[in-house]
């Protein structure tokens, strides 16, 4: 590997900055656009390249239609090769003269402009954009059509490497204000010469999934993929669980987020995810697929084929982006799961949706409140009237959908379901987060599979070290902060503290109603409710000393796994010392992966002489032993040792047969 030089930085001067705008090999984009399109979308992080001259171009393309010009201000280049591998465009207008130059007798244009992007070559050997700025403080020209003094291609090359810059580029008329799904097609969207009945792959795509799959069979034990082909043997959908997928689906998959973001964004790749959530509230993946549309029938095939993949597991929660077909095909595929949508989702939508009408920010405040801070559907129900009647809502459609979906999003009709830590108030962010944008190719995309998953499995390994190894600081004298800072994780320990620390912030528990042994109490809590400003809220606790429950009405324990402040104040005022078993999650505990056994029925049940049952016991087993193994150095020597003995133990029993 060539050594790269951190100070190989070039820095144009102020008279070949000139130059270089007119001599730079530049197209014409006015002359060059596909016709009846001749804006190009903003440049944006994420963006990538096949070369520096491309992405140079579409700048200077952006540039033009935008009425300013380009220079470049910083290059990078490799020490040995001079191979240039990041660079810094900006604004001509950046900076300011040196001192030297001021007394010259050309007119000053230095404003000191902020705009500009960052790009580097990556490991794909494609130039991908890092930073951009695309505020200007000046005013900008108009379009800027100048003749070209140099040209180092001709029209007809410029011309067809123009428009398929504009292909790479274009993702769709709005494509930063969060409207993810364009009026028509475009030339940058894979739907337009993309058949329904099969996967839209590029050049290289199949070969990249082929080499994919040939390496994981070989280096990853238990990988499991199937493929959907269609009438003429194409490829239409698939899915793929490496061994680490299958053995987190033992753990992690009572509540699970089917993420299909990539294909309502019209990303490059079509890609779905299965994720759930750790022991420390961190995300793992429970599987992968590339769909070919969204169809009913992909989707269809693809909760199938996963269920499949987890030998019938079907969980208690499932999460999708809010979504009629998929309503449908959830329904049919886990009729007995709670299906909810992604509020996260949902919400990011609404600048989208509502942020053209005239009292934006009063609708927003009221939209937010209602659907946070609501306690009772009767509550939320009044709230949103208000809003409607308020603001003169009644013809919004958006709204008015919104509303007939309430009990499959708003956290008041969910109080019934787990969610295992992913709440309906939590952002879900996408697993691949940072690892794959807009225009990242399949190929690139398989590349960095495993990078990210290596990463992952390293903050969890790291987290369950530091989890065992040491002792979380208690903050408060209550013995419920003692007893979890013992079992819990020290991430979960951490979010469970919060609500220790808040029994504070509750100053009143009185009894509203007595029915025999059960009880409901009043606990007033003190809450931040503006910047400077606390109000006083009411939540009711329902209390059974004889079976020990406690249930509060802002459904903590359901949405995010431990007790809530209120429900804490209620047993401390009953005297009770320890929390009740039935509150604490064991898949929230430090051990949980040695404490949890994958179900093992089937083995219990049988003759004894299955074979295939045998090997699903054993490799269950094995990859225990193979989770506890990647902790530390010490584990892993230890449990290579173990193995080593268990397998000379087996051998010895076919040397006395």
């Amino acid at each position: 590997m060539e050594e790269v030089s951190p100070n190989s930085k070039h820095l144009t001067n102020d008279e070949d900055d000139e130059n270089n705008l007119q001599e730079k090999a530049e197209l014409d984009c006015e002359n060059r656009f596909p016709e009846g399109r001749k804006d190009f979308v903003a440049p944006a992080v994420g963006m990538e390249f096949d070369s520096y001259d491309d992405a140079y171009n579409y700048y200077n393309c952006y540039a033009r239609e935008s009425g300013f010009r380009v220079r470049v201000k910083n290059s990078w280049f490799k020490r040995n090769s001079r191979e240039k591998y990041g660079a810094v465009l900006c604004c001509s207008s950046q900076g300011f003269k040196r001192i030297k130059d001021v007394n010259r007798l050309r007119k000053e244009t230095r404003t000191g402009c902020p705009a500009m992007v960052r790009m580097r070559l990556v490991d794909s050997r494609r130039w991908r954009i890092l930073e951009v700025t695309l505020d200007h403080n000046h005013l900008l020209g108009v379009k800027v059509h100048k003749s070209i003094k140099k040209m180092v291609q001709s029209d007809s090359d410029a011309e067809g490497r123009t428009i398929k810059l504009y292909k790479a580029l274009v993702i769709d008329s709005r494509g930063n204000n969060g409207n993810s799904r364009s009026s028509g097609p475009e030339l940058g969207s894979s739907s337009n010469h993309h058949h329904p009945d099969r996967l839209n792959l590029k050049k290289g795509d199949a070969q990249a999934i082929y080499n994919y799959i040939f390496r994981m069979q070989l280096t990853n034990p238990n990988f499991f993929y199937l493929m959907d082909l269609n009438d003429e043997g194409r490829l239409r959908n698939m899915i793929w669980l490496d061994a680490r997928c299958r053995a987190s689906i033992g753990y992690f998959s009572d509540v699970i987020y089917f993420d299909t973001s990539c294909l309502s964004n019209k990303y490059e790749i079509p890609l779905v995810t299965f994720t759930g959530m750790n022991h420390h509230h961190q995300s793992v993946l429970l599987g992968c697929g590339l769909l070919s549309g969204e169809t009913p029938e992909s989707y269809l095939w693809v909760l199938k084929s996963w269920l499949i993949c987890t030998s019938g597991r079907v969980p208690q929660t499932i999460i999708t982006d809010r979504c009629k077909i998929l309503q449908r095909v959830v329904l049919e595929v886990f009729p007995k799961s709670n299906h909810r949508f992604s509020l996260s989702h949902i919400m990011k939508k609404v600048p989208e949706k509502l942020g053209g009408l005239k009292n934006y920010d009063a609708i927003r405040k009221v939209l937010v409140k209602a659907t946070y801070e609501t306690l009772k559907p009767f509550d939320f129900e009044n709230s949103w009237a208000f809003m409607i009647q308020r603001f003169g809502l009644s013809d919004q459609e958006w709204l008015r959908s919104l509303y007939e979906d309430r009990a499959w999003w708003a956290p008041v009709y969910l109080k019934d379901a787990s969610f295992a830590g992913m709440a309906p108030s939590d952002t879900l962010q996408p697993f691949f987060y940072k690892y794959i944008y807009k225009q990242t190719p399949l190929k690139e995309f398989l590349d960095k599979y495993e990078l990210a998953l290596q990463k992952k499995y390293k903050e969890e390994a790291n987290a369950d070290m530091e989890s065992r190894n040491s002792s979380p600081e208690l903050k408060t004298r209550c013995s419920y902060e003692l007893q979890l800072s013992k079992v819990y994780t020290r991430e979960i320990f951490k979010k469970f503290q919060i609500e220790v620390e808040e029994m504070y912030s509750c100053f009143s528990t009185t009894q509203l109603h007595v029915d025999g042994s059960v009880i409901i109490f009043l606990v007033k809590e003190r809450v931040l409710a503006g910047e400077n400003r606390r109000e006083i809220r009411d939540y009711e606790v329902l209390y059974n000393r004889g079976a020990a429950d406690v249930r509060c009405i802002c459904s903590c324990f359901n949405f995010n796994g431990y007790l809530c402040r209120h429900a804490l104040c209620v047993l401390n005022f009953n005297g009770v010392e320890e929390i009740p078993s039935k509150y604490i999650l064991s898949r929230w505990k430090k051990d949980y992966k040695r404490l949890h056994v994958s179900d093992h029925d089937g083995i219990n049940n049988s003759d004894g002489t299955d074979r295939v049952e045998w090997f699903n016991q054993l490799y269950r087993s094995a990859m225990q032993v193979v989770e506890e193994g990647v902790i530390s150095l010490d584990h892993y020597k230890v449990a290579l040792q173990t193995f080593e003995e268990s397998l000379s133990r087996v051998h010895n029993i076919e040397d006395k047969t």
